[in-house]
């Protein structure tokens, strides 16, 4: 049985659960800056302190955010940082731009890292390509992250969403220290792509993000009408009102293992994506300290033999109905 609490990127042990900031700028609806301090303040005295941002998250505001508690008293010391690159937007108008483009050449890769050392106000531990840029070499792209890596600017270097392919191509030319995918009970996808197995023969940790399905998986959710407007998971198929009913089967499945054990839908989601493994890091995010207590008790969490076969046998059982991201985001997946 894996040990839930404690894992390893790059050598150092980390924390898990990991806390995944995006949704403190305003993507799940509106977030309120100062309770969000507030709860990475928190996130700090519990102990949750694997946190991962990207330059993107609200065009520069999420960095901004985590910097500005990163800032108070010795919190950078005791914090495991990640953020990332790729996607191109204003930061002078706080939208992504207009072409959704996504660079990994030398020049963009230096201006990225020193927007985002100066947002964050440190450099950051580990840094990842959010998405690959196939119009530029993995070589170039690798190349630079390691000369970055050797000035200091960061640590370890990290990739996401690629394909198994371009995970072992990359990881010729630099150390990759952890892969960035989404996995979940209702998005086990690497275990069929192939990407799973690249990364462990590699022994490449991964780092699972939305691990409660964009909230989904928590139970929280019953109807579309319950999501404010601004809230972009409206945008992502498996949301839509079509989709929708279909999807709640897992979550009525999940819901009724979890009541037998006396733990939330959220708790069983998050220690069964641990219990894949030692090499697995869920890094689910929130907006609210209640939720944050709730996902971090996920690591107390013990399943039998039987549970794991119960949840596997729900899991395998389900085919969720609607893709993961809107059609043009899809396309920048498994490069």
């Amino acid at each position: 049985m894996a040990n839930l609490s404690v894992r390893v990127v790059g050598g150092v042990e980390v924390p898990s659960p990991g806390f995944g900031g995006m949704g403190l700028s305003n993507v799940y609806g509106a977030a309120n800056d100062e309770e969000s301090k507030a709860l990475l303040r928190h996130a700090i005295e519990i102990g949750q302190t694997f946190w991962d941002t990207a330059d993107i998250y609200g065009s520069g505001h999420n960095e901004k955010l985590i910097g500005a508690v990163l800032a108070e008293g010795d919190n950078r010391k005791k914090v495991f940082l990640a953020t990332k690159f790729s996607f191109e937007f204003d930061a002078t108008t706080g939208n992504a731009t207009s072409t959704g483009k996504i660079r990994g050449d030398a020049a963009y890769i230096r201006k990225a890292i020193e927007d985002s050392i100066k947002r964050l106000g440190t450099t950051p531990d580990l840094y990842y390509q959010h998405r690959v840029d196939p119009s530029v070499s993995l070589e170039e792209t690798y190349g630079t992250l390691e000369e970055l890596r050797k000035e200091g600017k960061i640590k370890y270097i990290g990739m996401s969403e690629c394909s198994a392919e371009t995970l072992r191509k990359a990881a010729k030319i630099a150390k990759i220290d952890a892969l960035q995918v989404e996995y979940s009970p209702w998005t086990t996808d690497i275990e069929r792509n192939g990407i799973l197995q690249a990364a462990r023969e590699l022994k490449i940790p991964i780092v699972a993000y939305s691990p409660l399905g964009r909230g989904f998986l928590t139970g929280r959710y019953k109807s579309v009408e319950e999501f404010e407007s601004n809230d972009r998971r409206l945008q992502h198929p498996r949301f839509a009102q079509e989709n929708f009913q279909n999807n709640l089967k897992i979550v009525e499945k999940l819901e009724a293992i979890a009541k037998k054990k006396g733990i939330t839908p959220a708790q069983l989601a998050l220690a069964w994506v641990a219990a894949q493994g030692d090499d697995f890091i869920p890094i689910p995010g929130t907006k609210t300290i209640p939720r944050l207590e709730e996902n971090w008790a996920s690591r107390e969490v013990k399943f039998t033999e039987e549970e794991l076969k119960e949840i596997r046998e729900a899991v395998d059982g389900f085919v969720a109905s609607g893709a993961r991201y809107p059609e043009g985001m899809m396309k920048s997946i498994g490069k």
